[in-house]
């Protein structure tokens, strides 16, 4: 397997070298049976392999964006267990657990997979990619579930994961634990550079600039509210991706109640310089 930095990379050769190359989605499955089975399933899905590839090469190639491929899916899934897990242990109950009697194992299968098929729409287009998503979606949840629940409670299942999937974009309204997770999950993939705002690699501008100023993301237990999130800046520029990403999607996540944000400076006599020169 090759780490993950190595699929930033905006060229990787033939698709049989690519699919090759495979980078492992996992997290720490914590006992979960459920999940566990179907990561495994996952792993071995060249189809599915092949979408995420594809979305990165209209992310990243074609349109000098993030990547939106296997590392962003990895990144967030494992964000998304973490936050879950957080909420979970001071007493918010996941949705499925309220309407349906499904188990917290259950909502990770949700949460994990919601996360794993986000932008899987990406490989089609960037516009709609979000609604792309979905009918992409359907016909590889029923794969990946089918084997582990029973019909109907993958049907439900699978409606509650391509909820999530759809309230991830922008102006999205999650009606669910799981899905507000998942929004908040695929913001907080800003570390080092990684901003899900949309800008074009190498330009300079503020979305550029505020994102090479975000040094770490924690999530830890809170202490006024179940999750902490600090993020850990090298610049004061860094604020422009709290303001106008992480304020967007959290509001309206349905997780406001349940979540502090905090941005931190990290220690230093003057903040890092991250522009020589800027001419219009």
């Amino acid at each position: 397997m090759l780490d993950d930095e190595d699929f930033l990379a905006p060229s990787r050769g033939t698709v049989a070298e690519r699919l090759s190359d495979r980078l492992s989605l996992t997290v720490p499955t914590r006992g979960n049976g459920k999940l566990s089975a179907i990561l495994e399933a996952a792993n071995a899905d060249e189809e599915l392999y092949g979408l995420l590839l594809a979305a990165n090469v209209n992310a990243m190639e074609r349109l000098g964006m993030t990547d939106h491929g296997p590392v962003h899916v990895k990144i967030v899934m494992n964000i998304g267990l973490k936050l879950l897990r957080l909420l979970n242990d001071r007493g918010v109950t996941p949705s499925i657990a309220v309407n349906y009697g499904f188990g917290h194992h259950d909502a990770e299968v949700v949460v994990a997979l919601a996360s794993m098929l986000h932008d899987v729409g990406m490989s089609i287009h960037r516009v709609d990619h979000e609604a792309f998503s979905l009918f992409i979606a359907q016909d590889k949840l029923r794969d990946l579930l089918e084997p582990v629940y029973g019909v109907g409670e993958a049907a439900v299942l699978r409606s509650e994961i391509l909820h999530a999937i759809i309230a991830h974009r922008s102006g999205g309204r999650p009606l669910t634990v799981e899905a507000g997770v998942v929004r908040i999950a695929d913001a907080l993939d800003m570390a080092k550079g990684r901003s899900r705002i949309p800008f074009q690699a190498g330009s300079v501008s503020i979305h550029s600039v505020s994102a090479a100023a975000v040094e770490a993301v924690r999530i830890e237990p809170g202490e006024e509210k179940a999750v902490r999130l600090v993020i850990e800046l090298s610049n004061s520029a860094g604020v422009f991706q709290l303001d106008q990403l992480l304020r967007e999607k959290l509001r309206g996540s349905g997780l406001e109640p349940h979540l502090e944000v905090e941005a931190s400076m990290i220690e230093g006599d003057t903040e890092r310089r991250l522009v020589q020169s800027f001419r219009l």
